[in-house]
């Protein structure tokens, strides 16, 4: 064959891939591999499975078959595919996870990866790799900071917003002297910093702030010399989140500090948590909350189908993977394609208002999801009325409020 027989041979193979979906990236309209694979990657048998885990999943696939039945024959595509690997909260777990999945499984995207270390190893590999990553589950703010990158996406909530609520209420509320305990690893550390700019500048002080091992089952060594610092703190500020921070309010109360005059605050708090405790052992503790299963009716519907699923109620890491699945799916639908730099483009900017994020935006500068938070209460058992409506929001906090300004720090 001549030259111009064999180039136009290649230019015949190049559209029939084109035309197949097959064609590198898949841009251009088309999808890559003739299907989409959303992946969910985190722990699912350890410390943090019961906020997130498996049941992460089935919110994933919640949002599939939602855009399957909204699109119908106009859908993008109908060849979804959810597949899922857990992390088991180690980084270099994580990044081997991360590029099998890209890699060998040809995921379009990655969700959820909590424990911040995890999600710093998982965002480097996106990079690398420039395919989109959106996490919901890690909260240091590194992600939208110094380690952003293009093509991932904070998803649901960080530090700041933790801080911004439970830090500054309790601090106004007459705690001003505190001591803080946080896991020793990137979401602790993030946490401790976040917290005690939030508590000093509502005119508290951060007594002593100590790392404690991670994972943890016995604070007793920081939990018994709280009463014995100088100034004695008012607070307790317990940064740890899971399984964590299960054990460390049973010592907490195993230990009476209360009655010793050191009050609770909690950094991180899911439904489960409260679940596996008990309403009683957290009662009166105020905390940030992204969102809550019996906030409003639309949440209560939403969660009645998930519970359907996953048979238990629904955290809001669960209501924040079925979200960032759909605007994915979205973004997919709009752009006719799963390329990824296209996806990138048509989630940045993008206004989100869905059963969890109200007053939502994805922020362009950082990737950063902003969205109205809250301030909650949990409820004495007395006043618990069914399963798992444990409870009380106190206060909206806007979005403008609940997430800092882009981190200059941040460059594409």
């Amino acid at each position: 064959m001549n030259r111009m027989g064999q180039a136009a041979a290649v230019a015949v193979a190049g559209a029939l891939l084109a035309a197949c979906g097959g064609g590198p990236g898949g841009g251009g309209g088309k999808i890559s591999d003739d299907k989409v694979v959303l992946a969910v990657l985190n722990d699912q048998s350890a410390i943090y499975s019961d906020l997130s885990g498996k049941a992460s999943v089935e919110s994933v696939k919640m949002a599939v078959a939602d855009y399957k039945a909204k699109y119908g024959d106009k859908a993008v595509t109908k060849n979804i595919d959810v597949i899922t690997a857990d992390h088991q909260n180690k980084p270099d777990v994580a990044n081997s996870k991360a590029q099998e999945l890209y890699d060998r499984q040809r995921a379009d995207i990655i969700f959820d990866v909590p424990n911040s270390a995890a999600a710093l190893a998982v965002a480097n590999v996106a990079k690398s790799k420039k395919k989109v990553f959106m996490n919901i589950g890690a909260a240091t703010t590194a992600l939208e900071g110094a380690s952003c990158n293009k093509y991932t996406f904070h998803y649901g909530y960080n530090t700041y917003m933790l801080a911004q609520g439970t830090g500054d209420a309790v601090t106004k509320d007459g705690g001003k002297n505190w001591y803080l305990v946080y896991p020793d690893y990137a979401f602790g550390q993030d946490m401790q910093k976040s917290f005690t700019a939030a508590i000093t500048k509502a005119g508290g002080k951060i007594v002593k702030a100590d790392p404690t091992p991670f994972p943890n089952d016995n604070f007793s060594t920081f939990l018994l010399k709280a009463p014995g610092l100088s100034p004695k703190p008012e607070v307790l500020g317990a940064m740890q989140a899971g399984g964590d921070l299960v054990n460390l309010v049973k010592q907490y109360n195993e230990y009476k500090l209360k009655d010793k005059g050191i009050d609770l605050a909690v950094g991180l708090m899911f439904i489960t948590d409260i679940h596996s405790l008990g309403s009683d052992a957290l009662a009166g503790t105020k905390f940030s909350e992204a969102w809550f299963w019996n906030a409003t009716p639309e949440n209560r519907a939403w969660a009645d189908k998930f519970q359907a699923k996953a048979n238990k109620r629904p955290s809001f890491a669960h209501a924040a993977n079925y979200s960032a699945a759909t605007q994915y799916l979205e973004a997919l639908q709009r752009g006719g394609t799963d390329n990824a730099d296209e996806i990138v483009k048509n989630l940045e900017g993008q206004k989100v208002n869905d059963v969890f994020a109200k007053n939502g935006t994805i922020r362009a500068q950082d990737h950063l999801l902003l969205h109205d938070a809250y301030l909650a209460e949990v409820k004495p058992a007395s006043e618990v009325k069914e399963p798992w409506d444990y409870e009380k929001i106190l206060t909206t906090i806007p979005a403008d409020q609940a997430f800092q300004p882009a981190d200059p720090a941040c460059k594409f």
